[in-house]
C-alpha cells in the first residue's frame, strides 16, 4: 500500500535529483523510497551488534587492496603454528 508523504526539500536539491532521475529512469518517489529501504535495511542488519562495537564501525580504514580473508587466514595460521 502506498502512503502519500509531503517533504520540504531545498529547491536546488530537488532540481538536481530530477536531473539525476531523468538520466537513470524511474521517478523521484521511487528514488526516495529505494533510499529509505536501503538505509533502514542496513540499520536492521547492524541491530544484532553491540552498540559499543557498532560505534567502532568505520573507525579503521584499510587500503583498497586489503583482503580480509587472507589476513584472517594468515593470523590464524600464525596463532596455531607457533
Amino acid at each position: 500500500m502506498n502512503y502519500k508523504l509531503t517533504l520540504s526539500i531545498d529547491k536546488e536539491i530537488v532540481e538536481q535529483a530530477k536531473t539525476y532521475i531523468r538520466k537513470k529512469g524511474g521517478s523521484l518517489s521511487g528514488l526516495i523510497e529505494n533510499y529509505l529501504k536501503l538505509i533502514t535495511e542496513k540499520e536492521n542488519q547492524d541491530s544484532h551488534i553491540f552498540p559499543e562495537i557498532r560505534k567502532l564501525k568505520g573507525a579503521i580504514k584499510a587500503s583498497k587492496n586489503f583482503d580480509y580473508k587472507t589476513e584472517l587466514t594468515h593470523a590464524i595460521n600464525q596463532k596455531y603454528n607457533k
